[in-house]
């Protein structure tokens, strides 16, 4: 079975998750109780999704985003390893629009420690986002890039 950013699935043995990024060769990207871990398809089932609301009581949008354009479900990091800058930069603006149209408050990118080309493309062109209130280095981690939005 095929599944999409945003899906409910249930993952074996760790319960109900969601699924954050489709990766090739049938694996995901699953948050289960605020874990991310990458699941090949055959150890996920479908979770029935609730029942939607009549038309006309939606839920008001997060930060005054018009309703038509918000996303539910987007992911909170990207890893970046192995693409090359341009895409990476791709990737990042993707990130951001779900992020920003969802509500999010911050965003981790991943673009590891060796060589920097990464991290000064993604560097560079959260200088040039009016959109990003700061970005700073993960403490833990210089290899993660933490995002406020």
């Amino acid at each position: 079975m095929q599944f999409d950013a945003g899906d409910q699935v249930h993952v074996a043995v760790f319960g109900k998750g969601l699924v954050r990024e489709v990766r090739n060769g049938g694996r995901y990207l699953v948050e289960v109780k605020g874990r991310a871990m990458l699941v090949a398809a055959a150890q996920l089932t479908a979770v029935e999704a609730r029942k939607r609301r009549p038309k006309g009581r939606a839920d008001p949008a997060p930060g005054g985003v018009p309703a038509a354009l918000a996303r539910t479900h987007a992911p909170r990091s990207i890893d970046l390893h192995g693409l090359t800058a341009e895409e990476a930069i791709a990737a990042l603006d993707t990130l951001l629009n779900d992020a920003i149209l969802a509500g999010a408050d911050e965003v981790r990118v991943i673009h590891g420690r060796s060589g920097g080309r990464l991290k000064t493309a993604v560097h560079d062109r959260l200088k040039r986002l009016p959109a990003i209130r700061r970005y700073r280095l993960d403490p833990a981690n210089p290899g993660v890039t933490i995002v406020t939005l």
